[in-house]
């Protein structure tokens, strides 16, 4: 056996937790002891100085390549290797540039329209008719990726204690779902705000189409010009955004909010989050996310504290964002051959990667998704119980 070989099959063993079988050029390698829960064939071993700078990048890379073959399910194989992330290396002085990017509101412009302004056309193939992606909110076995996505939008617009005539900011806005909802149901004046073109011209088509004029606006905004809009709200919301703002802008985007929401406001965070502070994967940073980093619970918890955002109400929904993303993963899977016809195979390869990669790290807990509602200061007018 080459040398090369030998030093990869040491590395990975230490990826014992759950054993499984490495194929090299038909030769069959088990890692850990036991019987194998699953089986990777190799086309191509991966150079150890790869693994070494980054395991995410090398096996990712590999994957999307086509070098990896995974017999079985793609998810339950990662569900069974993912658990054991905390073995990977990541040498962060090798990549500084790619794993540490510039909060500048340029620069995160470009990584925003780098994931968000693909196409509408892609999204709509493998979301739901709502356009939500986001976390849904499965309330029994039986709810398909629609109805969780109505159960997500409906149980946020009931913590945020809507009235009638009430303006709503919705940041990081998306396709709209929310804010339409919002003010179909509540007949509020909602304000959406994103930094991708391609949801803001969707959202205007649906505005249009519902007839909504009256009650909604997007605008293509980043959230530190909020305060300079002039426009004080009752409510504000953000979905699935934050984790866009980069760690050394947590506060930045708290105190914008803060400006931007009248006192005694509600202020609901739905968010991706983590148990410690990481700066994040350089795989999901090199090719899906750029500059993505997930916030800590307790981060974020202390930054409100500081401003004085009362914390209302915490809820964890990481099992649901679990399915959310097997849900995806099906209909995608259901539209590969078109998704290989608008780009190519290694993009294919490399999304379901991402949604079953993401599926995995939820259901082992290395991420959560919490949903936080917030108090702009004291408001004893609410109700005393969870209303919702």
């Amino acid at each position: 056996m080459k040398l090369a070989e030998n030093e990869f099959l040491k590395y990975m063993s230490k990826f014992e937790k759950n054993p499984f079988e490495i194929v090299l050029h038909g030769e069959s390698h088990l890692i850990g002891s036991g019987k194998p829960a699953f089986s990777v064939v190799f086309h191509k071993t991966p150079e150890i100085n790869e693994l070494l700078t980054s395991t995410s990048i090398a096996l990712g890379k590999a994957y999307m390549d086509g070098d990896i073959e995974i017999k079985g399910e793609l998810y339950d194989a990662l569900n069974l290797f993912l658990g054991q992330m905390g073995e990977f290396s990541t040498d962060r002085k090798k990549l500084k540039k790619l794993i540490f990017t510039s909060g500048s509101k340029k620069n995160q412009k470009k990584e925003v329209s780098s994931h968000y302004d693909i196409g509408n056309d892609f999204y709509r193939l493998w979301l739901d008719e709502t356009m939500s992606y986001s976390c849904g909110y499965f309330g029994n076995n039986t709810d398909t990726l629609y109805d969780a996505q109505c159960n997500k939008i409906n149980r946020t617009l009931q913590k945020l204690h809507l009235e009638e005539g009430m303006s709503l900011c919705d940041i990081g806005c998306g396709w709209g779902f929310l804010l339409i909802q919002a003010a179909k149901q509540y007949k509020v004046h909602g304000v959406g705000i994103t930094l991708s073109e391609e949801q803001k011209k969707e959202f205007e088509r649906r505005i249009r189409e519902e007839n909504l004029e009256e009650y909604l606006t997007v605008k293509l905004l980043d959230y530190r010009d909020l305060p300079d809009v002039g426009q004080k709200f009752d409510r504000i919301v953000s979905i699935g955004m934050v984790e866009h703002v980069g760690r050394q802008n947590y506060r930045e985007f708290m105190q914008c909010v803060k400006d931007a929401l009248k006192p005694g406001g509600i202020f609901l965070l739905h968010y991706i989050s983590a148990l410690l502070e990481y700066p994040g994967d350089a795989w999901i940073k090199k090719y899906i996310f750029p500059g993505g980093v997930i916030p800590s619970l307790r981060e974020i918890i202390n930054i409100a504290g500081e401003l004085r955002f009362y914390t209302l109400d915490v809820e964890s929904w990481r099992r649901h964002y679990n399915k959310t993303l097997l849900c995806w993963n099906d209909n995608f899977q259901k539209h590969r051959d078109q998704v290989v016809k608008m780009f190519d195979e290694k993009f294919a390869r490399m999304w379901e990667l991402y949604l079953c990669a993401c599926a995995a790290t939820f259901m082992n807990g290395i991420i959560d998704l919490h949903q936080i509602v917030f108090i702009n200061g004291v408001n004893n007018e609410l109700p005393m119980v969870r209303w919702y």
